[in-house]
């Protein structure tokens, strides 16, 4: 293989890459706990928030929704995560070329 069609592919790979990165960052990721649904970007940015609770919230229940908050988020992120890994997983293996 010469040094041309070696910077051809790998020039592809980085479109690829980059489109692919794109994708996820277009993406909305749901995330839901107990009391709260929250919608993130694929940039990790929160796009709604909705608290699914019925009824009043007693000030003893505040912290406990907070907890729900970070529930929601961090199940919403970590879906998230698993999209980059699903779609760049074939790429980890390059060993950080790109």
């Amino acid at each position: 293989m010469n040094m041309q069609n070696l910077m051809a592919q790998a020039q592809k790979m980085q479109r690829d890459l980059t489109k692919k990165k794109e994708e996820i960052e277009n993406s909305t990721f749901e995330g839901t706990s107990e009391w709260v649904k929250i919608v993130i970007n694929g940039k990790k940015e929160i796009n709604s928030l909705t608290i699914t609770h019925e009824g009043n919230i007693d000030e003893e229940d505040k912290e406990m929704l907070e907890d729900m908050f970070k529930i929601a988020f961090n199940n919403a992120s970590a879906k998230v995560d698993k999209a980059f890994e699903e779609k760049m997983g074939a790429y980890n293996s390059l060993g950080g070329l790109f």
